[in-house]
């Protein structure tokens, strides 16, 4: 039931979102409007101080390679999967890999890693790898086809980190927590306000963008798009989680570093996937559907997991 519990939340304020939006409470532009605020704002303000106050030292690197070996497998076929099997543009498939092996470290990953692991050590590590390696490379790949020509351009991707706010407060944050800086309280006390919107406004936000993509009574769901959620669902679910088994067993982990690495690879599909994708307008419809149909089975991954290797 403890671990039920940590999902209840989630499902709850997504369906909120979703409610409010069929019943026009808060606009047809509120999708946009609340997830720009949660990419611009809120979540910057979450990260930095998340890791501003996280520690650098003290991590295994076996654990952390099992998971990266993880992320990179997953992240890569679905990155190539969406060419292969779906037809999507090059400008899309950066975000349909990032629905595949990007996991809710955050608001589901720290209760979860309370009840399963006891502590949430291993978890600080996910958040830095996510946050400094992967999110780059996603967000490069975004902006570069977010121009008409499709063009690379060095220094345009070189100012990203200072252009893009949810870079920028990540270095910023690593580099006040390798200098042991402490903001001033007044500073930390409004950033710690803005940072407690980030996770209810992206899952209010994930719900009316639910259903604003909802296909109509006269317009089914396409086949073409259920058979994407069902591949992306297995890799996040099933594909990742093995993998990061299999590498951890191949680098000799114990049994506790083992299940951290096993449960975190388990994790559902981040909010923050859906709130890249409708910053840059690319996959929307597929990404809120991946975000709500994995927090939901998650919860058998997780429990399996823990079953299995606890």
């Amino acid at each position: 039931m403890s671990l039920v519990s940590a999902f209840v939340p989630i499902w709850i304020l997504t369906a909120v979102g979703y409610a409010a939006c069929r019943q026009g409470l808060l606009g047809e532009a509120a999708a946009s409007v609340l997830g720009r605020f949660v990419f611009h704002l809120a979540m910057p303000s979450a990260l930095f101080l998340a890791l501003s106050r996280m520690p650098l030292s003290g991590f295994d690197g076996r654990s952390l390679l099992a998971f990266a070996v993880s992320t990179v497998a997953v992240v890569g076929f679905g990155w190539a999967a969406a060419s292969w099997l779906f037809g999507r543009r090059p400008g899309e498939r950066p975000i349909w890999g990032m629905a595949a092996g990007y996991v809710n470290s955050a608001n589901l990953g720290i209760p979860i890693a309370t009840q399963v692991l006891g502590n949430v050590s291993f978890l600080a590590e996910v958040v830095l790898l996510q946050v400094l390696v992967v999110t780059p490379v996603i967000l490069v790949a975004l902006d570069r086809h977010s121009d008409p020509a499709g063009r690379v351009r060095v220094r345009r991707i070189a100012s990203l980190p200072v252009r893009n706010p949810v870079i920028l407060a990540s270095l910023l944050g690593v580099a006040c927590s390798a200098a042991d800086l402490r903001l001033p309280s007044a500073a930390g006390a409004s950033l710690t306000l803005l940072s407690a919107a980030a996770v209810p406004a992206a899952l209010v936000a994930l719900g009316a963008s639910l259903h604003a993509t909802a296909p109509s009574r006269a317009e089914p769901a396409e086949p073409a798009g259920l058979a994407e959620l069902a591949v992306i669902t297995a890799l996040k679910l099933v594909a990742q989680p093995v993998v990061a088994y299999v590498t951890g067993l191949a680098l000799h982990l114990s049994a506790p570093q083992l299940l951290a690495v096993v449960v975190c690879a388990g994790l559902p599909t981040a909010q923050n996937t859906f709130i890249y994708s409708q910053e840059y307008g690319v996959g929307e419809a597929v990404t809120n559907r991946a975000v709500l149909v994995t927090t939901t089975l998650s919860l058998a991954t997780v429990a399996a997991a823990a079953t299995l290797l606890g």
